[in-house]
């Protein structure tokens, strides 16, 4: 499990922080149901609830910016956001200048994974010899076996097309968020069991 963290310029946070307005850049993508922007442009899901919490605690307000993902690192380098979320150490560690960002606690959870046809389910990992991967995503734990060729990476540009592909047998799996694949799979395409987390 790996969990994600909410990053945020270093600061003097004091309890008389009322009446503070503070930009949080967030990722423009739908990752339901964790967050989301719907065709308004409105930063939805439950980052945004447990944010506008927090902001409602800690007597300030915050403005969700939405920006496309290689964008957000530099945004808050730059200062053109307070804070982004999601975030984590381990990610893009080049473009973070480390003295100058601070991390929440950890916010949630999460397991990354492959999800296979019913069929598939319980075969060995020798059987997955083309796993479905959205463009940017690494496959953790499978890394070595992509190098070496044992595993062919089938790119995808969303998951939605990840998973089509995945129905068509053209992966043997789809590696993703699981509880964001399962949300789409049973929520959006409402074909629930379709692909199962192995």
């Amino acid at each position: 499990m790996k969990q994600i963290f909410a990053a945020c310029l270093l600061f003097a946070w004091t309890a008389q922080a009322t009446a503070q307005t503070y930009v949080v850049g967030v990722e423009q993508g739908n990752f339901l149901p964790h967050y989301g922007v719907d065709e308004q442009g409105q930063y939805n899901g439950f980052a945004r609830e447990l944010l506008d919490l927090f902001a409602e605690h800690a007597g300030v307000t915050f403005i969700y910016k939405p920006l496309p993902v290689d964008e957000l690192m530099p945004a808050l380098v730059e200062g053109e956001v307070d804070f982004k979320y999601p975030d984590h150490p381990d990610w893009a560690r080049s473009a973070k200048t480390e003295d100058r960002i601070s991390y929440s606690r950890p916010v949630v959870e999460y397991v990354d994974g492959v999800l296979v046809s019913p069929r598939r389910l319980g075969l060995d990992g020798d059987h997955l010899k083309r796993i479905g991967l959205v463009d940017g995503w690494t496959a953790r734990g499978y890394e070595e076996k992509i190098e070496a060729s044992q595993i062919l990476p089938v790119p995808s540009d969303s998951l939605p097309e990840m998973i089509h592909q995945a129905l068509l047998k053209n992966s043997d799996g789809a590696y993703y968020n699981v509880v964001v694949a399962l949300h789409h799979i049973n929520n959006v395409r409402v074909r629930p069991g379709v692909l199962v987390f192995d």
